[in-house]
């Protein structure tokens, strides 16, 4: 049985969410994101495991090399989840803001 690893649980870990910031931008091998870090390359190996076994990351063979690259379809995903929270904090936020305006 093959179960999908939680997503939330995977960008629980500030380095996994540090790997896909990393990747926001470019496409980059295991040992070229190993290099951002002061752990060990199977460390680094085992969160890009996590990460793509979530299906936040996605794997790309060139030649010999494998580059990791972000599944923006899956980060869109994560990032609608998240939205209505989002937008009921700054709701929050605006109505204190105003409470503090109104308080001067």
């Amino acid at each position: 049985m093959n179960l999908r690893r939680d997503v939330f649980q995977a960008i629980a870990d500030p380095t996994r969410r540090a790997i896909l910031l990393l990747l926001a931008s470019q496409a980059m091998t295991a040992g070229a994101i190993a290099t951002n870090f002061d752990t060990a390359r199977p460390t680094v190996s085992k969160h890009l495991q996590i990460l793509t076994e979530c299906a936040l990351l996605e794997q790309k063979q060139n030649g010999r090399e494998i580059y990791y690259t972000i599944n923006a379809k899956n980060m869109k995903e994560v990032a609608d989840f998240i939205e209505p929270f989002r937008k009921m904090w700054d709701d929050r936020f605006n109505k204190l803001e105003a409470i503090m305006k109104n308080y001067k």
